[in-house]
């Protein structure tokens, strides 16, 4: 099974922003060594607890720190952007790490609604809610497929990156993106970490695929929140940090990601109802891996990426280590 990881950059209590960004590039690292076959960094604007408001740059150290896994955007939220800015971007960086670079773009806006709004250069009204047309427009920069007498036509072929493109993924937890993406003929990943429940969207994308010259057959790709210790009790704990930041982050306060002990002990005075529709896949290297084998099998997923914030740098690395090596021993000794 290939395995992949998501990064969100999550801030810990205590942390600065700058060693956050170093732990990811740190991680990157790690993760090559022990095969994971491609590397993710999300957006998020306006933040406490993670800092990834520009996975474009990011990916750029990423690419310079790491040479032949997979990096790119987990994703993109191209309603902040304008088509070609997008595509400038990644042709420059599939360019500079040739094969390598994947374009997953999202419509969420990664961020409250004030924020988003601040992100806007006109805000004498709300952007308009035009996705499709965004990603048609994307898609047909990289293909050099705009129609002749299209006013931005001739902008295709100034793509800094060329020959080199990025594979574009599209992303997402909604029947929308399931359906955009089996239409674009592009790769789809499902963020079960946000709905737990996507496995129709991965049926319904596969069933109404239409071949493109990306894509010949449906490639789905399913996201899972997934924390690897080596016992389950050790793994509930230190899930525990990201349960008290999604509590708060609910609550419509960020935080940065507390530690287990705070986190524990706040949870103790504030029980929190079961996240409806949340999977956690949290335990020792044999829980995770039935656990991570079931989604698969439930999504009858190409690939799994995994995403988890915890406090403890060290500790994510040792969960990465473990997943690694329960699916592939000589991984161990990467």
């Amino acid at each position: 099974m290939k395995l992949s990881v998501l990064d969100q950059t999550p801030i810990p209590e205590g942390v600065s922003c700058a060693s956050a960004l170093a732990n990811s590039i740190d991680l990157a690292r790690l993760c090559e060594r022990l095969g994971y076959h491609r590397y993710w960094v999300a957006e998020h604007h306006g933040s406490p607890a993670l800092a990834g408001a520009a996975p474009e740059v990011l990916l750029a150290a990423i690419g310079a720190a790491t040479r032949t896994m997979r990096i790119g955007s987990g994703g993109i939220m191209l309603p902040h952007y304008s088509p070609l800015k997008v595509a400038e971007t990644f042709s420059l960086l599939a360019g500079l790490y040739p094969g390598r670079v994947d374009l997953g773009l999202g419509r969420a806006p990664g961020s409250d609604q004030r924020t988003a709004f601040a992100l806007q250069r006109d805000r004498r009204q709300q952007a308009p809610n035009d996705f499709p047309n965004q990603l048609a427009e994307s898609l047909a920069y990289f293909d050099d497929s705009l129609p002749a007498d299209h006013p931005f036509a001739a902008l295709a072929r100034t793509l800094p990156g060329r020959p080199e493109l990025p594979e574009v993924w599209l992303l997402g937890s909604s029947p929308d993106s399931a359906g955009w993406a089996a239409e674009a003929g592009l790769p789809y990943c499902v963020a079960d970490f946000i709905n737990g429940r996507g496995a129709p969207l991965a049926a319904s994308y596969r069933a109404a695929f239409e071949p493109s010259p990306r894509l010949a057959v449906p490639y789905a790709m399913t996201a899972l929140w997934t924390v690897c210790a080596d016992c389950d009790a050790e793994a509930e704990r230190l899930a525990s940090s990201a349960r008290m930041m999604m509590a708060h982050l609910l609550a419509g306060r960020s935080i940065p990601v507390p530690t287990p002990e705070r986190a524990l002990a706040w949870l103790a005075e504030n029980p929190q109802p079961a996240a409806s529709g949340r999977r956690v896949i949290a335990g020792s290297p044999a829980t995770v891996r039935a656990g991570i084998e079931a989604a698969a099998a439930e999504y009858g997923a190409d690939e799994v990426m995994l995403v988890n914030i915890l406090h403890d740098h060290a500790a994510r690395r040792r969960s990465y280590e473990l997943v690694a090596a329960a699916f592939d021993d000589r991984a161990a000794a990467a």
